[in-house]
This record gives structure tokens, sequence and C-alpha cells, in this order.
């Protein structure tokens, strides 16, 4: 397999076509070699989405509903599970999904209009399900922070996974949903190893930003707890108990993980990643990924893709379990969230 290094400050170099492209083309090479590989600038594409609630039945999630303010991740992480959906809008799930971003301008209002319908039944909405609602583009857009003040402004529960250190930028508005017991915040930790985070996660916020926002968010008394994901065999498994460790003296009460998805797209994507930084080690991580998913690169099933199975992942989830119950950690992660308080600005709240 051929290495193709990424940008700086990006997670991959690559841009293969997405699975619904009518053409295909080959690029070859004309001998000009650069050892340094250029830059790539974001580019920010304004859109008026036609709904901003996305519903979803899966059981392994412990939420029915979730709102995206962005589409794709300037963070780059090689292994982000949402990479395929930049294919639905002509878009390449490599490159382009962490440097052709799409912002949705009316979230705000479609949010507003959505849970003000006569017939909608409350329930915690999720943000950051496909992409960080902290990525760097929020600082100028400002959509997240605006769809907390709605949720604010409506009393409607809510939970928040990011991996950006810039969810402390709203510590005022978290400090009163959390009063009204209406927010969970989960801090995502892969690991704690920043030259490892800088290829895997070029531009999330370092380990140590992370658990100064878990911290902060405790001081607080922001519901907050961590979620180490993904688990790489031979990559990160390793630290485990390290990050589950840090994150406990950091302040986090609850924790849990997820190993490695490598759906569509981001299967190729992470080998070629393998092959640039680890490539002694890149077939027997494969194999392992193989072993926990009956002999594929993923596995979709409700109950498996989370977890896996074989060996391996049983390993992790008995290693995970006794990390918890060392550490005085909650297993549990759908937080009980106040929802009788919902109440549309001009309404009457529910009567118990």
């Amino acid at each position: 397999m051929s290495v193709i290094l990424p940008p700086r400050g990006r997670g991959t170099g690559s841009n293969p076509l997405n699975r619904f492209a009518p053409t295909t083309s080959v690029a070859l090479d004309d001998g000009w070699f650069q050892e340094v590989p250029p830059s790539r600038a974001t580019e920010v594409r304004l859109e008026t989405a036609k709904s901003i609630i996305t519903r979803n039945q899966s059981p392994d999630l412990p939420f029915d509903r979730s709102v995206n303010p962005y589409r794709g991740c300037e963070h780059g992480c090689i292994y982000c599970y949402a990479r395929p959906s930049h294919a639905y809008w002509d878009l390449s799930p490599g490159l382009d999904f962490e440097t052709r971003l799409i912002a949705k301008t009316n979230a705000v209002a479609l949010l507003e209009q959505q849970l003000s319908r006569p017939g909608y039944q409350c329930a915690p909405i999720n943000l950051g399900s496909n992409t960080d609602p902290y990525q760097p583009i929020e600082r100028e857009h400002r959509l997240t922070r605006q769809t907390l003040e709605v949720l604010l402004r409506y009393r409607h529960p809510l939970t928040i996974v990011t991996k950006g250190s810039l969810v402390l930028r709203d510590l005022d508005l978290l400090t009163q949903l959390a009063e009204q017991k209406l927010v969970k915040v989960l801090i995502s930790l892969t690991t704690l190893d920043d030259e490892l985070k800088r290829t895997l996660e070029p531009r999330a916020a370092a380990p140590s930003a992370r658990l100064g926002a878990i911290r902060v968010l405790r001081e607080n008394r922001v519901p907050v707890g961590v979620l180490c994901s993904p688990m790489i065999p031979m990559i990160n498994d390793m630290e485990l108990e390290s990050l589950l460790e840090a994150a406990r003296d950091a302040g986090a009460r609850q924790a849990s993980y997820m190993l490695l998805r490598l759906p569509r797209e981001v299967a190729p994507l992470f080998e070629e990643w393998l092959e640039a930084h680890y490539p002694q080690r890149a077939a027997h991580v494969m194999s392992i990924i193989r072993q926990c998913r009956g002999g594929e690169v993923y596995d979709s099933r409700f109950g498996h893709r989370f977890r896996g199975q074989g060996p391996f992942a049983e390993l992790l989830a008995q290693r995970f379990a006794v990390a918890l119950r060392k550490l005085g950690l909650d297993r549990r992660m759908d937080q009980e969230l106040d929802r009788s308080r919902f109440c549309p600005p001009g309404g009457q709240m529910a009567l118990l």
C-alpha cells in the first residue's frame, strides 16, 4: 500500500471518491516530489437545512434524537465513523470531510420551530452524535452556543459529546442548564500521548486541555463524564486504565468506551494511516480488528458494533469493568435528566 502523507494539521492526505460518484479519476506521480506536504485551508459552505433534529432507533444509544449544526469536522480524526456521511453531499470522506465543511445557518430557527410543534414529545437531545459541536469553526459561527440558548429558554434536556475544550466558552449557559438538571457533558478522551493525538486527532484539543475541561466543568457543578473512544488494538488500548484514572482524578464520575469502528470508506483511510505511522504493526492491528468483527473490518449489527466480539473484545470489556470498580466510576451514561421542565416560551409547563 502506498503511503500518502497528510497536509500539515490534517488527518489524511487521501481524498477518495465517495461511493456515489458517477466517474473516477486516477492521480499520477509527475516527478515533482514534495517532502513536506502543503497545507490545505478550511472552507465553510453555508447551508439552509430542511430539518435539524435527527431521529434514530438504535438500541445501542441512550438517546433517540440529536442535533448537528455542522457537516464535516475540522478535528480530522482519522477513525471518525461520520466520514462516510460526507458522500451524501458529493464530497469525499477523506480530506474533504475535514476541510470542506458545511454550517447550517438556520439551525436555531429550525430547532425552535420543531420544539414548538403541538405534538412534540420532550426527550434529551444529543449534540455531537455525527460531528463535534465544538470543532474550531464554532468559534466564528457560534451555532452550538445559539442552540444551547434555545434549549435553555425552552428548558429542554440535552447531552453533549465533544473533544473540544471550546466547551468551556459556554460555561455560563451550561451552569444554568445544570442547575435545572438539563445537561450532561461527555468529554471524549482517546489518548494521553500528545504525539499520538497529533496524528490521530490533529486539530482536536490536547489531552491536558480535555482533562482541564473536565476539571472546570466539575468545579462548576456541571455533570461530566468521560468517553474513551475509540479503543484501537495495539495503538491506544493499553491506555484504557490510565485514561479512566486521569479522567476520574479530573472530576469525571461516569465513563464508557467504544471499540474502533471502520464503516465504509473509513477502513481504507485508517489502513493508510497505519501504514504511514505504524508500518511494522499495521498488519497485526488489522488482524485483531477482523478478529473482533467476525473476520470483517466492520460489523454494523446492533449490540456488536460498539463492543465487538472475540477474545480481544471480551478482555477489553473485562478490563473496563475492573477499572470502573477500582476507580469508583459509574458505567451508566444515560443519567436521568429532567423532562418535566420543558416549556416552549409563552406555553404552560406540563402537569405531573
